[in-house]
């Protein structure tokens, strides 16, 4: 009903990206003409190796050090035959020469980065970022497909995932999860895609592997089937695939009053 539609596919483009270009497009039948890889200076100070405490001191050798996680992200993307834009959400303790480094590395490798402000200056601080997102869209440069086919066997799609998104090596897994996958097989399920479930803060599935590791190994501790969802989610390393509630939640100080509305809501 737009002229333009966004979706949000967030917890790095290495999960949320791939899901919905694995998943959702291929079950929806959309093609994506762009995609928006939001990153931002202390990010990648942080995959510099900066300790959080010291996040908003300038640092130029980080940004350079941590450049290679949002290049390998820009590099995935065009796995999947989609252009991209980064879209950097300034912090104010960003200086200029972080910035400007940041926007030269997106350059070198053959991307367009834009400054946003949205925080400060709501709307108008990410008009920039529309129009050129719009730019890149009417280019009509991109040609969308997915990182596998239906037909390739269930643990060969978790394999492509591991080994070309994320890098690694090799994926083990233990017999009883091959005889989960084989019986699924059987059962008519063997032409879903695979929901991958692992840490966020890693291309890797151990979450202090900042950067961007390559040569890992990626443990498959078990596989579920989602049927009526339609995949196969495959369960990396310790990972809680649910969060977590806090000691009381919220749901307790939710009730009706003696006029019958509900409070607590907020």
């Amino acid at each position: 009903m737009a002229a333009y539609a966004v979706t949000e596919a967030g917890f790095g483009a290495d999960l949320g990206a791939e899901k919905f270009f694995g998943i959702k497009c291929r079950q929806a039948g959309l093609k994506p003409d762009a995609t928006v890889i939001v990153a931002t200076v202390r990010a990648l100070k942080m995959n510099g190796r900066v300790a959080k405490t010291d996040l908003a001191a300038p640092n130029l050798d980080a940004v350079r050090l941590g450049s290679v996680n949002l290049i390998r992200h820009l590099e995935n993307i065009r796995q999947f035959g989609v252009p991209a834009i980064v879209a950097i959400n300034r912090f104010h303790t960003d200086s200029d020469e972080e910035l400007a480094e940041l926007i030269a590395i997106t350059a070198a490798h053959g991307a367009e980065a834009v400054i946003c402000t949205h925080w400060a200056d709501g709307g108008a601080g990410a008009e920039a970022l529309a129009e050129q997102v719009v730019a890149l869209t009417d280019r009509g440069n991109a040609q969308f497909a997915p990182l596998y086919g239906d037909g390739l066997p269930r643990f060969e799609k978790i394999n492509s995932v591991a080994t070309r998104i994320y890098r690694a090596e090799a994926v083990l897994a233990d017999p009883a999860v091959h005889a989960k996958l084989a019986a699924w097989e059987e059962a008519g399920f063997g032409n879903l895609p695979v929901c991958m479930a692992k840490t966020q803060y890693s291309f890797s599935t151990d979450p202090s592997g900042l950067g961007a590791p390559t040569g890992h190994i990626v443990p498959v501790r078990d596989v579920r089937l989602a049927a009526g969802a339609g995949f196969v989610v495959a369960i990396c390393g310790e990972i809680m695939t649910m969060p977590g509630l806090p000691r009381q939640p919220a749901a307790e100080a939710i009730r009706f009053d003696a006029q019958g509305l509900v409070v607590g809501l907020f």
